[in-house]
């Protein structure tokens, strides 16, 4: 593209400015070029070919297998391969659910039942705050600095009913270490505080692993954690959300749970048993390992152009933040889309400060390497024009 032609790029629109990020990632499901959406689209690998091409017998054996022993084995597989052995399987805690979304709607249902202000992560995707606010919980941003830093301020747990934190978190990576998360558990315990993660991006982090369920089943607090398997094989968006609670989290998750749905496909069950199965048996290292090479790639192809750097450069998520400089995140991500590319401007993950992400972008790097490595290239070109 010519520069001469980037200065003819069409003015970034006020809509595409107000468009939250799955308004965004929308508008990329249909390009062959989408590095928009965080969800897996890379190809299979031969193992879980494998597993596609059986999906007549495992359509057979959902049918005639009950739920309840499906479920069983499901959990089994997934919460086994990622390290969460301590998980609540066996006493009903364990709900789900079509997305983490339709999870994340029925716990914020359930907070809001009890409490009327919450602690989030910032940042963090905008659809977490946009369903807690939505069901009418006012949030307090809780800055990523912060909440690495060391003990919460008293002022702030006593001021709220939960504190929500994603890690690894979307879209910078941060992980909250085992003693970390032991302590703010300690301290949500003390203060008598609902402690909610969202883990969906766990399974590409190793230093995410560790069991987070014997730290949170040890702390003696009001627990809550979305879990998700859509981030990490590509079943065209065939997965589940979970959602885990504590015994003593007094929140109504059970009836809002059956209002909204009876439960999962049986299909979707054993599907997600057997990716888990092969991730067991070194699918999941193979994925890191993927998606470590195609940070390389990403990070390779823009290397020298100005003023741009990688702010997470510790990060080992299936996604990746470019900052590009002076350059305004919109006028990219729109001059990126006239060539067909789609990526994600930041603001809207800065959800209480939609400056602090204006100059970012979110690449999705659960692409096949060849995508990749045109996008970056395209990436490049138009970064060094603007």
């Amino acid at each position: 593209m010519s520069a001469v032609h980037i200065a003819q790029t069409k003015p970034v629109a006020s809509k595409d400015v107000e468009a939250n990020l799955t308004q965004l990632e929308y508008l990329a499901l249909n390009s062959s070029m989408n590095l928009a959406d965080g969800h897996a689209r890379q190809f299979l690998t031969p193992g879980q070919a494998v597993i596609i091409d059986d999906l007549a017998n495992i359509f057979r054996e959902s049918e005639t297998t009950p739920v309840e022993e499906l479920e069983i084995r499901a959990h089994q597989a997934f919460f086994g391969v990622l390290g969460q052995h301590s998980y609540p399987g066996a006493d009903g805690r364990v709900l789900a659910c079509y997305s983490s979304s339709v999870a994340m709607e029925i716990l914020s249902r359930s907070l809001v039942t009890k409490i009327d202000r919450m602690a989030l992560v910032h940042p963090t995707f905008d659809n977490i705050p946009d369903i807690l606010r939505g069901v009418g919980i006012t949030l307090t941003p809780l800055e990523e600095d912060v909440l690495h830093g060391g003990d919460l301020d008293a002022r702030l747990l006593d001021s709220v009913g939960a504190v929500f934190v994603t890690t690894p978190n979307n879209p910078t990576g941060r992980v909250v270490p085992e003693e970390r998360l032991r302590r703010l558990a300690e301290q949500c315990r003390e203060h008598d505080v609902v402690l909610c993660l969202d883990t969906s991006f766990r399974g590409f982090d190793i230093s995410a692993q560790y069991d987070h369920y014997a730290v949170l089943e040890g702390s003696g607090c009001r627990w809550a954690v979305v879990e998700d398997t859509g981030k990490l094989w590509p079943t065209l968006d065939l997965k589940i959300g979970w959602l885990v609670t504590s015994a003593n989290l007094g929140l109504p998750v059970g009836k809002i749970y059956s209002d909204i749905l009876l439960g999962v496909s049986p299909m979707i069950l054993t599907l997600v048993r057997r990716f888990a199965e092969d991730a067991a048996d070194g699918g999941l290292a193979d994925l890191q390992k993927f998606i470590q090479h195609n940070r390389t790639v990403l990070r390779t192809a823009l290397d020298g152009v100005p003023g741009i750097h990688f702010p997470d450069l510790h990060s080992r998520g299936s996604v990746e933040r470019i900052h590009t400089g002076t350059r305004s995140s919109m006028e990219v991500w729109s001059a990126l889309r006239d060539r067909g590319v789609y990526a994600l401007p930041c603001h809207k993950f800065h959800w209480a400060d939609p400056a602090g992400g204006d100059s970012t972008l979110r690449i999705a790097l659960a692409r096949s390497t060849e995508s990749l490595t045109e996008c970056a290239r395209i990436i490049r070109e138009v970064l060094l024009e603007l």
